[in-house]
């Protein structure tokens, strides 16, 4: 069987606060995006409005398409090009008033953009519309089908194992969870279905990953009982790592797949999960065995007080 770090002897624990510094860094910097952006940026399946993918004939710049789309009467309308092509998708906010005489919102944006360019063709890919009542409604139930899942695993982990590590792992999914966020507000991404899909998926891959952890420190307090808790969980840690860099590399290579080629519907999805890959093999580590050792840490001083 292939293995790498097989034979490692890496004092993580020594090292978390370090990693602390830099999780809380990242959280602050987060935090500060999105406080800058004014709120996460919520695409239409959530705020509500029209989604419409075009596919022009020709190359236009987005600024131009912009312009056409203000000259249609759209002038709040956003603009994004798909990549390596002359597709382009337009967000519109939702406004009953844009359907008029009968003409609808993707026919008033074709007209515009092949009165000015003759002979250019713009084909209509897909329309999408959502209302905003509609949209804080699906808004509601991503909320709390995030919060539920992290309320089960908190009690699956707490029955599985110890409290301590049930609030370890639990924290270190928010950690997950919140960093995927940060990521898409850094970069003002729009959160959409599935990206709020891949949230889920990250939570359930990186509390496996933590499980495996925890199984292996449970084997060893058996083994080491005479050893300190730091040192049982640096010996877990360095038993699983092999796993955990290779599991973690391979679903990697498979989700970076998608997102350079899976085309734009399951771009952010696959973003989000690469991102979220990397942030939960790291946690798994650093956080969530760190914070179970911290606890345990504070159990042993109130013990003792």
């Amino acid at each position: 069987m292939f293995t790498i770090f097989a034979d490692t002897h890496i004092n993580f624990m020594s090292k978390r606060r370090l990693f602390y510094g830099v999780s809380i860094a990242a959280i602050l910097i987060g935090v500060v995006s999105i406080i800058a952006h004014g709120g996460l940026r919520m695409g239409i399946d959530f705020a509500g409005g029209r989604l419409i993918e075009l596919r022009l004939s020709e190359r236009l710049s987005v600024q131009e398409v912009r312009s056409l789309a203000g000259q249609a009467g759209f002038p709040t309308a956003e603009i994004q090009a798909v990549r390596e092509s002359n597709d382009v998708l337009i967000r519109i906010p939702l406004d009953p008033a844009d359907e008029t005489q009968g003409v609808s919102v993707s026919d008033r944006l074709r007209t515009a953009i092949t009165s000015q360019h003759p002979g250019l063709t713009a084909e209509l890919l897909r329309e999408e519309s959502i209302g905003a009542k509609i949209g804080g409604e699906i808004a509601r139930q991503a909320f709390w089908a995030i919060l539920i899942s992290l309320g089960l695993l908190l009690i699956y982990i707490g029955f599985r194992f110890e409290p301590r590590f049930a609030l370890g792992a639990v924290i270190a999914v928010a950690h997950d969870v919140f960093f995927i966020l940060a990521y898409f507000s850094i970069f003002n991404k729009e959160i959409t279905m599935p990206v709020v899909a891949a949230l889920l998926t990250v939570a359930g891959y990186s509390i496996n990953d933590t499980i495996v952890v925890f199984d292996r420190v449970r084997e060893q307090l058996v083994r080491l009982r005479r050893e300190p808790f730091e040192r049982v969980l640096d010996i877990s840690i360095n038993q699983t790592l092999s796993r955990t860099i290779i599991t973690g590399t391979t679903t990697l290579l498979a989700s970076l797949s998608l997102a350079i080629w899976g085309g734009e519907v399951i771009h952010d999805f696959a973003v989000a999960m690469s991102v979220g890959i990397i942030v939960g093999t790291y946690s798994s580590i650093f956080v969530a065995t760190a914070l179970a050792l911290e606890l345990r840490h504070a159990a042993e001083a109130k013990a003792k007080a």
